[in-house]
């Protein structure tokens, strides 16, 4: 059975993974949930980072942590208040992205679960 990074890799690789990031980030800033959380001033960094994590955590680029040593999500995330609906809507925006940037059915198969988890790690309200 292949894994997540093996499906990645092979479906979307290092130019799907920045389509899908920058699909999503699109759809930020009007977002009344979340856009508020993005400054606007902050926006290309905030793509960037998630961008570089998840090609480390996905593909094993090590930009992200040259950049930014280890991810510490949690921390990173603890002054931004994320609750159930926050969870909820980004988890939306993002397969909303997926679908923009031509994941197939079955990368999203298998990134929603991954995604799922990451939104409710990072949850603390």
């Amino acid at each position: 059975m292949e894994t997540l990074e093996q499906t990645v890799a092979r479906e979307l690789g290092p130019e799907g993974i920045t389509a899908m990031v920058a699909a999503f980030y699109r759809k930020v800033p009007d977002d009344d949930l979340l856009g508020p959380m993005y400054p606007a001033e902050e926006m290309a960094a905030a793509e960037e980072r998630l961008r570089d994590f998840l090609k480390f955590r996905l593909l094993g680029d090590p930009v992200y942590q040259f950049k930014r040593g280890h991810p510490r999500l949690r921390m990173r995330h603890a002054p931004f208040a994320i609750g159930e609906k926050e969870r909820d809507r980004w988890l939306e925006l993002m397969e909303g992205a997926m679908e923009e940037s031509g994941v197939s059915a079955a990368g999203q198969r298998v990134l929603l679960p991954f995604f799922a988890d990451v939104a409710e790690f990072l949850r603390n309200r």
